[in-house]
C-alpha cells in the first residue's frame, strides 16, 4: 500500500506543478499520454519542449512503477523512485 501511497503523491505533487501556471487554457488533468498530449494541443505548448519532455519522462516512470511488484525488483523499484524525485524538482525548476 506504501508504494501505491507514494505513486500517488508523486503524480499529485506533479500535477500541482505544472497546473500552478495561471496562464493556462486547461490543466493537465492525469499524467496518460493522451491527458499529456491533450493538455499539449489545448494549450498550444511545443510537444518537443523540455517541461513535455520532463512530464512524459515522468509519466513514463510512474507507469513503471505502477506496473511492477516492488519485491520482484526492489532495487529498480527504488532507483525509479529517486528518478521521478529528481524529475518532480527538474520540473519544479523549468516552471520557476
Amino acid at each position: 500500500m506504501n508504494e501505491f501511497k507514494n505513486r500517488m503523491v508523486a503524480q499529485r505533487q506533479i500535477l500541482e506543478l505544472v497546473n500552478r501556471k495561471r496562464r493556462l487554457k486547461e490543466e493537465l488533468f492525469g499524467l496518460s499520454n493522451k491527458a499529456i498530449e491533450r493538455w499539449v494541443s489545448v494549450n498550444a505548448a511545443d510537444p518537443s519542449s523540455h517541461l513535455v519532455n520532463l512530464i512524459k519522462t515522468a509519466s513514463g516512470k510512474l507507469f513503471f512503477l505502477a506496473n511492477k511488484s516492488q519485491e520482484q525488483i526492489f532495487e529498480d523499484y527504488r532507483t525509479t523512485s529517486q528518478e521521478i524525485a529528481k524529475l518532480t524538482d527538474a520540473i519544479a525548476t523549468e516552471l520557476g
